[in-house]
């Protein structure tokens, strides 16, 4: 009998939170960091693997950049995302994908900073291989294990002697690989690299994570922060920064590919 997935995350504000960042992009100065590399490494990798991709699903490409990218290679794309902006579908990615939608499966199915909020982060991977062609490529790319670890830090000196959840829990690399392999994947390969960031505020480092879609959206989060908390946040930043008076964050990025065999 199938164990149901502990309710790690609350759906109703991880959407929220993809729509509010849907908002804060069209923003003149919003921080675009995290998908501009995912997208790259998209294209580097078929680049490099020479994958031919006639039809695509693109989830989490809110600007809609890789989209265009395929496209202008001749392929058939279709955007897709659980809080879908203009120019997308709905798709709930812990459910299996509408048949209508999938036809006969997709060449390339490329998700980006979307997987690491599902609850049933197996159940959703097999989704997505379930919904490629075979020989169909799918590339996972999200932020992942030993990301934020300044702001953990200036966390836990903020809630002192009563630490609480306010940082989701992430997947590292190992763990990547062994879910490509259990869901069923061929040719299941998992690596990561890092962005570093410099922030002169708390404000800033937060603001970016919000207007990237990568705030709390924990089921049971923690209370927000009082007066005196805050305070104490601030002043572990502030100790945290560098002789340019800038704290610099680092940003880990997985990524999971493989096939359908």
């Amino acid at each position: 009998m199938a164990q149901t997935p502990p309710t790690i995350f609350a759906r109703e504000r991880r959407l929220a939170a993809r729509r509010r960042a849907l908002v804060l992009q069209r923003g003149p100065d919003a921080a675009r960091f995290v998908p501009d590399d995912m997208i790259e490494d998209v294209l580097e990798r078929l680049a490099f693997l020479r994958h031919e991709v006639r039809r695509a699903l693109v989830l989490g490409d809110r600007g809609g950049e890789l989209a265009a990218a395929l496209a202008a290679r001749g392929a058939q794309v279709v955007r897709a995302d659980p809080a879908p902006g203009p120019g997308e579908q709905a798709l709930d990615e812990e459910a299996p994908y509408p048949a209508g939608t999938v036809g006969d499966g997709f060449d390339l199915i490329a998700s980006l900073s979307s997987l690491d909020t599902v609850n049933d982060l197996p159940g959703a991977l097999i989704h997505v291989r379930r919904a490629l062609a075979p020989g169909g490529l799918a590339i996972a790319s999200f932020v992942s294990a030993g990301s934020l670890p300044v702001l953990r830090q200036v966390m836990l000196a903020a809630d002192a002697e009563r630490p609480a959840a306010r940082l989701h829990p992430m997947v590292d690399v190992r763990a990547g690989a062994q879910l490509m392999q259990r869901a069923g994947f061929a040719d299941p390969v998992a690596d990561s690299r890092s962005i570093s960031v410099g922030y002169r505020s708390l404000e800033r480092l937060l603001g970016d994570l919000r207007a990237q879609g990568l705030g709390n959206v924990l089921a049971s989060p923690a209370a927000p922060l009082g007066k005196a908390a805050l305070a104490r946040a601030r002043e572990a930043f502030a100790a945290a920064a560098d002789e340019t008076g800038r704290v610099v964050e680092r940003f880990e990025i997985v990524t999971l590919s493989g096939r359908r065999g």
